[in-house]
């Protein structure tokens, strides 16, 4: 019953993905019409307008594609090792590898103190996986498993590819409102010739102004459908590491570690965030400050992980300690 509950899951979960990105490109397109319509005061121009935003989106999208991972990489730092300069990492790896049915991916350490870890690349055949120095010094065996299951159970349910993608078309509509805005704001605006005249004038007011709205919210919706999808994507992973390792109490110890931990992870920047274990910027840092959490709550995690297991939830001390810290 618990495989057919991971299959069915993880189709689900592709499903959401193909409807995330939809959802995601008509916000773009919308926002596009919205601009070129509401300045020009055209449907043409509206037209005009859409096709760049989504032409935009795309040779972006293409380039992350095939290159995102490497810059994800080389933005953290991160160096890639062999069974000679990591030996028990390369071991773990393999037989998480082995257990998920995906290729060997390639394997990256980040020299920080801070425990984490993180998955990229377009697909199972070019995928990597990258752990920080702390993640090895703190983790055990078992929890360090549970973490590169989850890590590679992102690999084989294509995660990591939509991570790049939709992070890409976020990034766009973000882009794009605020290039309207900043136009609008240092004198730009809709343009007031004969189309005035003729009637169009009073629609084309109607939609400048949507267009401003839009351009407001617009990256606010597209973050949000994200946040939900992604969330779901975290409770999967964790789920589908424990049908790997047999263990939940591995991974259970790795996030409550994880949570505790007091140290920075220095590499990590919102842009990035979204790829690690868990949210790599901690709440009482300066630069979460309005940053919405792609990450479920580490307690909520947990709990889910004992739900499998029949475990009675975190009593409500565990709880306090842990709530809040990630």
């Amino acid at each position: 019953m618990i495989r057919a509950t991971f299959y069915d899951q993880e189709a689900a979960n592709r499903r959401e993905s193909i409807a995330l990105v939809v959802v995601v490109l008509l916000v773009l397109a919308a926002l596009g019409f919205a601009i070129g319509y509401g300045t020009t005061g055209y449907v043409e121009g509206g037209f005009v307008v859409t096709l760049g935003a989504l032409v935009l989106g795309f040779l972006l999208s293409v380039g992350s594609y095939f290159g995102g991972d490497k810059l994800v990489l080389a933005s953290s730092g991160a160096k890639e090792v062999d069974a000679q300069s990591a030996p028990q990492l390369m071991n773990v790896v393999q037989e998480m590898t082995l257990a998920a049915g995906v290729p060997m991916p390639r394997v990256y350490i980040i020299d920080d103190t801070a425990p984490n870890a993180f998955a990229t690349g377009r697909d199972p055949q070019h995928a990597s996986v990258a752990v920080t120095t702390g993640l090895l010094q703190k983790m055990d065996r078992e929890e360090l498993q549970g973490v590169l299951g989850h890590e590679l159970i992102h690999v084989r349910n294509f995660d990591i590819r939509f991570a790049l993608l939709v992070a890409v078309l976020v990034g766009s509509i973000a882009l794009l409102a605020d290039f309207f805005l900043r136009f609008t704001f240092w004198g730009g605006g809709r343009r007031r010739d004969s189309s005035d005249r003729g009637g169009g004038g009073g629609l084309a007011a109607i939609v400048f102004v949507l267009a401003i709205v839009l351009a407001i919210i617009a990256p606010a919706i597209a973050a949000l459908v994200q946040l939900a999808v992604s969330r779901q994507r975290e409770y999967l992973a964790d789920a589908s590491s424990v049908e790997l390792t047999r263990n939940p109490h591995g991974l259970e110890r790795a996030l409550a570690k994880i949570a505790s931990d007091q140290e920075v992870l220095e590499v990590a920047n919102r842009a990035t965030a979204h790829l690690y274990f868990t949210n790599p910027i901690k709440k009482f840092e300066a630069r979460a400050s309005g940053m919405m959490s792609t990450h479920p709550p580490i307690v909520d995690r947990i709990n889910r992980l004992r739900e499998l297991t029949g475990e009675q939830p975190l009593d409500a001390a565990d709880a306090r300690a842990l709530g809040g810290l990630d």
